[in-house]
C-alpha cells in the first residue's frame, strides 16, 4: 500500500461577541500550527473571546492535486485550507479536514462546505515546497496568436480572403 506524504496540524478557532439584532457572536478560523497532541480545548477565554486548539488534523500530498500546491506555495501568503462544520447541538464550529491545495479546497466550496484559510507557518511551506519541486513541472503555456491576425469577426483570415 502506497503512503502518501503527509504532516498533523492543530487548528485554533475563535468565538468572538458580536452585537447585532441577529447574532451573538461570529466563529473565524485564527490560525494553524503543527500538532500538539491531545484533545480539543479551550487555551483562551475572556468575556468577549472564547479559542480553541483542535488538534488531530492531517495534510497529504497527493500527486494529482500537484498543480494545487504548486499554485498555494507560489503565492504571496501561502496558507492551510479548513473545512468548517457547524454542531447542530450547541451551534459551535469545529474544524472537519484540512488541505494545502487551492484546486482541492475550491472543490470543497464548490460541494457546498464552508471553507477558511490561514496562513501556514514557515516549516509546512519547506515541506509543502520541497514536495512541488519535486513532483510537479507547470504544463508549458500555449503561443496564442496576436490579435493582428484576427479579422473584425475574430476569426482567422483565410490566404487569399481580403
Amino acid at each position: 500500500m502506497f503512503e502518501y506524504p503527509s504532516r498533523k496540524v492543530a487548528v485554533i478557532v475563535e468565538r468572538e461577541a458580536v452585537e447585532s439584532r441577529w447574532l451573538t457572536h461570529r466563529w473565524e478560523l485564527v490560525g494553524a500550527v503543527a500538532d500538539v497532541g491531545g484533545e480539543a480545548r479551550v487555551i483562551h477565554q475572556d468575556p468577549s473571546h472564547l479559542q480553541r486548539l483542535h488538534p488531530g488534523l492531517e495534510v497529504f500530498l497527493y500527486p494529482e492535486e500537484a498543480e494545487g500546491y504548486y499554485l498555494n506555495v507560489s503565492s504571496e501568503a501561502p496558507s492551510v485550507f479548513v473545512s468548517m462544520r457547524t454542531d447542530e447541538a450547541t451551534g459551535d464550529v469545529y474544524p472537519f479536514r484540512a488541505t494545502l491545495s487551492y484546486n482541492e479546497a475550491a472543490r470543497w466550496m464548490d460541494g457546498g462546505e464552508r471553507v477558511d484559510r490561514t496562513i501556514a507557518w514557515p516549516e509546512l511551506i519547506a515541506w509543502m515546497g520541497q514536495w512541488v519541486e519535486d513532483n510537479y513541472r507547470p504544463e508549458p503555456k500555449k503561443r496564442q496568436k496576436p490579435k493582428s491576425f484576427l479579422s473584425k469577426e475574430g476569426q482567422l483570415r483565410k490566404e487569399g480572403s481580403s
